[in-house]
This record gives structure tokens, C-alpha cells and sequence, in this order.
């Protein structure tokens, strides 16, 4: 489109006054002798500014720019500079000169005071929206960690439930035994208390053998480390799931092993891979990393998940890990048919996923992307149709001292 005023659209000068009266910014027109031509209100304010008790009309171009304005502006077209006038006020000036009919200057003013409050106001809103954004992102986060949460439940459950169930039957063996070691003590307190004890000695040994002392004996410290296993392991798991569910919030940047890491994520889902997934393990030497742990646990769910859903009846998940030089690297891949070439390039995009509906929200690989930029690292994918997949996570042993 050529900038030109089309013929006959051109507004009225009353429409050009009104319009010239909202500007904040000055707008001065003058002849090419220098007479003042036209002024808006901006430009009124802001030359009585400049010039105390000077009229409008007394203003020309030489009295208003500096000397070397106007022949810059006739010869190049435009000059721009700065008027300093008062005790803090500054006005950006910027002159035009057309030649035609006699030539005319157009003067455009501006106060850097206002654009300071502006640019001081676009600042506040930036920051405001970066607030707005960060607890959006953390909002989001956390609920996707939820979501994950609320789909393993039932596997979650299913692996408290199994050791609470074997301590709970333990208890009720336990109470028999405690009812035989009572009746035998019972026995022994007769004995003791008669004025011949050792006549007792047979009925003591038919009760020992009657209770099957001998066997409770044994079984008896087996019972307890049992026992004691299992509310060890709903202990753990109860620990991890608090620990993973953790808001950003809650949580410092600190030193860790990312072995640990790797468990305990392996610790809460591992009824999800349990029943078609063989996990093999190959843990290099790791240096602690720095890191916001329950957010790496995030993304390490998030893949071993994936992994396990890609799968299918039954396969291979093998957890990879190492470092070299200042990184380290945590690699998961599995045995499933792979991602399609034209998948691979869109995995990270926010809602793009290849599950069928009610299996995932799109949103796992994508918040697991953003989890490891913000630990200064990268994910690496390699994947071919028919031959799997596998995501290596690179990660820095120490974060940037700017983070």
C-alpha cells in the first residue's frame, strides 16, 4: 500500500484539531518563514514549559531548536535532539522538513518525563504479569503432579495395601503366639509355686509340646523383621509420595543423588511397570547434583511412565546413568514400537500426545521439558518405529551462579 492521502478522504481541519487535541505528544507546524501555523495543547503546555510567558505565535522553529536543527532538517529532511530546560525536564524533539509550496517544518515534541511514568508503568505491568505467569506455571505444575498422583492411585494403594495385609495377618499369628508363650509361662508359675517342682516338669514338657513352642521360637523373630519390613515399605512409600507431591514452593535448590531420586519415583510407580515391564538397571558413578528434587522425580515418573504405557503386554525398561565432565546424565529407554519421525519433532508441545483419550493430557512431556530448561539442561530423544525409544536427561552438577 503506498502512503498517500487518497483524494477525497481527507478529514476535515475541525476532525484534525480534535485529533490533535487528545495527543499527549506536541505537535507544532510552521511555515518555511518560521510563522506558527498550528499547535495542539500538548505542544502549548510544553513550549510555555520551555518558554515562560511567551505566546504561541511568538514561537518560531529558531527561537524553539538549536542552531544546527533547522539547517540539518533542510538538508537531510529531519533532525532529532534534546531540549533541557527547568530543573529535571527534558523534551525529545524531532523536526521535519518538507521543501514543496514554500517548505513547512513539522515539530514533534515529547516530555521524557512521561515516557519515563510510561515506560516505569510497562515495567510494573512486566513484572506483575511475570508474577502472574510464575504462579500460573507453579499452579500448573503442581496440579499436573496431582493428576499423576490421582492416576496411581490405585496402583499406589494396591502397594501399601500388600505389606499392611501380610502386618496385619502377622499380628493375628502374633497374638496366638503370644496366647501359647502365657499358657507356658502360666505352667512354669505352677511349677514354681508347688512344693515339688519337678514333678511338674512332665506337664510342662507335654504344654511345650502341645503349644509347638519349639516352632514359635523360630518364627517368631521372622514375623517381626517381616512385619517391620512392611511398615518400612509403606513408610517409604508414604515418604516419596510426600515428598514428590511437594510444591515448588516448599522446596530449595540442594545437592543430590539422582539415584536416590530414581528410586524412590520407582518406589511409588512400580505397580504400574510390575506386571509388563522388566527393569534393568545400569548405575554409573554420579556425582550430587544440584537440583529442585521433586521436580526431576517429576520428570522421571513422567518417562518411566510413558515408557511402561509405550510397552504394552510385555518388554524391557532400562535406566541408564553417568556424567562426564560437568554434567551428568540419566538415560530411560524402552522396548515399545517407538515414535513416529512426525511425532518426535511435536512430543514437547504442551497437549500433543499420542495416547488414546482418558490416557494422558499432553502435558507430562511437555512440563518435564520445561522442568529440565530450567535446570540449565536438555533432553535428548532417539527413537526409530519398531526398535523403541529412549530420552537421555543431561543435566548440569552445579547450576549457573546467575540461577
Amino acid at each position: 500500500m503506498q502512503n498517500r492521502i487518497r483524494e477525497g478522504v481527507m478529514p476535515s481541519p475541525a476532525i484534525l484539531d480534535r485529533l490533535g487535541d487528545s495527543l499527549h505528544e506536541g505537535v507544532l507546524l510552521f511555515s518555511g518563514s518560521g510563522a506558527l501555523v498550528y499547535a495542539n495543547p500538548a505542544a502549548s503546555a510544553l513550549c510555555q514549559d520551555c518558554h515562560p510567558g511567551e505566546p504561541d505565535t511568538s514561537l518560531t522553529p529558531e527561537a524553539l531548536l538549536p542552531r544546527d536543527a533547522l539547517p540539518q532538517a533542510r538538508a537531510e529532511g529531519r533532525w532529532s535532539g534534546h531540549l533541557s530546560f527547568g530543573k529535571d525536564s527534558i523534551l525529545l524533539v524531532h523536526a521535519y522538513y518538507c521543501a514543496e509550496e514554500g517548505g513547512w517544518y513539522l515539530v514533534l515534541l515529547m516530555d521524557l518525563r512521561k515516557v519515563q511514568v510510561y515506560e516505569q508503568d510497562l515495567l510494573r505491568r512486566h513484572a506483575e504479569l511475570n508474577v502472574r505467569l510464575t504462579a500460573a506455571q507453579a499452579k500448573l505444575l503442581q496440579a499436573e503432579k496431582l493428576a499423576s498422583i490421582g492416576q496411581l492411585a490405585a496402583g499406589v494403594a494396591h502397594e501399601i495395601n500388600n505389606p499392611i495385609g501380610y502386618v496385619h495377618s502377622n499380628l493375628g499369628s502374633l497374638q496366638e503366639y503370644l496366647h501359647s508363650l502365657f499358657a507356658l509361662i502360666d505352667a512354669y508359675e505352677r511349677a514354681l509355686r508347688s512344693p515339688d517342682p519337678h514333678s511338674m516338669l512332665a506337664e510342662i514338657d507335654q504344654t511345650r509340646s502341645r503349644l509347638d513352642i519349639d516352632f514359635i521360637s523360630r518364627d517368631l523373630p521372622q514375623l517381626m523383621t517381616e512385619s517391620r519390613e512392611g511398615i518400612e515399605r509403606v513408610t517409604r512409600i508414604v515418604k516419596d509420595l510426600k515428598d514428590f507431591s511437594r510444591s515448588e514452593r516448599d522446596e530449595s535448590w540442594k545437592l543430590v543423588d539422582l539415584h536416590a531420586g530414581l528410586e524412590s519415583t520407582l518406589n511409588i510407580i512400580w505397580n504400574e511397570l510390575k506386571y509388563h515391564a522388566t527393569l534393568e538397571k545400569d548405575y554409573g558413578e554420579l556425582p550430587p547434583v544440584e537440583c529442585l528434587p521433586s521436580e526431576l522425580n517429576q520428570v522421571f515418573m513422567n518417562i518411566l511412565i510413558n515408557a511402561g504405557q509405550a510397552i504394552g503386554e510385555r518388554g524391557t525398561i532400562r535406566i541408564s546413568t553417568g556424567h562426564a565432565g560437568d554434567e551428568a546424565w540419566v538415560e530411560i529407554a524402552d522396548s515399545g514400537p517407538g515414535i513416529p519421525p512426525d511425532a518426535v519433532q511435536r512430543i514437547f508441545d504442551p497437549f500433543f500426545t499420542t495416547k488414546p483419550v482418558g490416557k494422558g493430557t499432553g502435558l507430562g512431556l511437555s512440563i518435564s521439558y520445561g522442568i529440565v530448561a530450567k535446570h540449565h539442561g536438555r533432553i535428548d530423544v532417539d527413537s526409530q518405529p519398531g526398535q523403541g525409544s529412549k530420552f537421555r536427561i543431561v543435566l548440569p552438577v552445579r547450576q549457573p551462579r546467575a540461577a
